[in-house]
């Protein structure tokens, strides 16, 4: 028994490091870092170093000794200013964060919806035999496998409005602030619908061919059968499928972040972008950490609300 105990602890160890460095840690800096003010100042310091000559060896002066000379050395360093809640006191009256938190509603209301819907309405098409539906049904999950870096900078050259394929239609995707935020949507759809339609063709898959031959005998339409059997039967998939994108429409970062910068302006930059830039661009480490503490709050919130709205519907 004590060798059983000890392999299991062998076995746990790895994964155990691994949680500890990569989720707590982080955690608890970036926390740590949320309450203090992180301030980069140069240091001047004059240091006396030997004197080489050419070939790299110490210039000795007529004693025998190395002769020495006064170094000028700057170091940037940190300094971390305890300054309790402030950061958080400031997001409410910094009117960058009041825009990033309008981008961020904007593509969560409009996007997270529109994708559920194409979603759900393209699996009840693939639930039917249609022909070619095995290809057709690889081809439409295609984009889930492409990374959002990627598929940002490869929408940046579709939209790209000197010499990109769509030019011709004088249409200003990425210089607009309407039209760039469009274009961010559409392209989050693009990626995302797939995997809405996946989940929800797996559940129509998973509801029993009687339920839909006992319909049929009573006389149900297409409509009916939609509304009183598909629906009903997929609604926690449909509201675990919601909160999934909910929480990582929340999150938005990569599409802006490659494909418009957050900009024209900061039309499309969302609030994790905005953490980020003020983060590793400005520096502003301790702000940049009360930003993304707000934000894993807010998204906490909302996945504890519909999980408690699931226990509640289905026990």
């Amino acid at each position: 028994m004590r060798w059983t105990g000890k392999i299991r602890f062998l076995l746990l160890a790895p994964a155990v490091i691994w949680v500890l460095a990569f989720t707590v840690f982080p955690l608890g800096y970036s926390l740590y870092l949320a309450f203090y003010k992180i301030e980069q100042k140069v240091e001047v310091k004059r240091e006396k170093q030997p004197m080489l000559d050419a070939a790299g060896k110490p210039v000795l002066d007529d004693a025998g000794q190395p002769r020495t000379k006064n170094v000028v050395i700057k170091d940037q360093v940190n300094i971390a200013t305890f300054i309790g809640i402030d950061n958080f006191k400031r997001m409410f009256s910094d009117p960058q964060v009041g825009e990033a938190i309008r981008v961020t509603l904007l593509f969560v209301l409009i996007a997270v919806p529109l994708e559920l819907a194409l979603g759900f309405l393209l699996a009840v098409l693939f639930n039917q035999h249609i022909f070619g539906r095995p290809v057709l049904r690889a081809v439409m999950i295609l984009p889930i496998f492409a990374t959002p870096l990627a598929v940002g900078y490869t929408f940046f050259t579709i939209f790209y409005e000197v010499g990109g394929p769509l030019a011709w239609t004088g249409i200003p995707f990425l210089s607009s602030p309407t039209w760039a935020l469009i274009s961010v949507i559409l392209v989050d759809i693009w990626q995302w619908t797939p995997f809405c339609f996946l989940v929800f063709l797996a559940a129509l898959q998973g509801v029993p061919d009687e339920l839909y031959e006992a319909a049929r005998v009573d006389g149900a339409s297409a409509l009916d059968m939609l509304r009183e059997v598909m629906l009903p039967l997929l609604i926690p998939t449909i509201i675990l499928v919601l909160l999934l994108r909910m929480a990582e429409s929340l999150k938005l970062f990569d599409i802006p972040f490659s494909m418009t910068g957050g900009g024209p302006g900061v039309a499309t930059q969302p609030f994790s972008l905005l953490a980020f830039r003020t983060g590793l661009r400005f520096f502003d480490l301790g702000y940049a950490s009360a930003m993304a503490y707000a934000l894993l709050i807010v998204v906490m919130i909302v996945v504890t609300l519909f999980f408690k709205r699931l226990r509640v519907s289905y026990g």
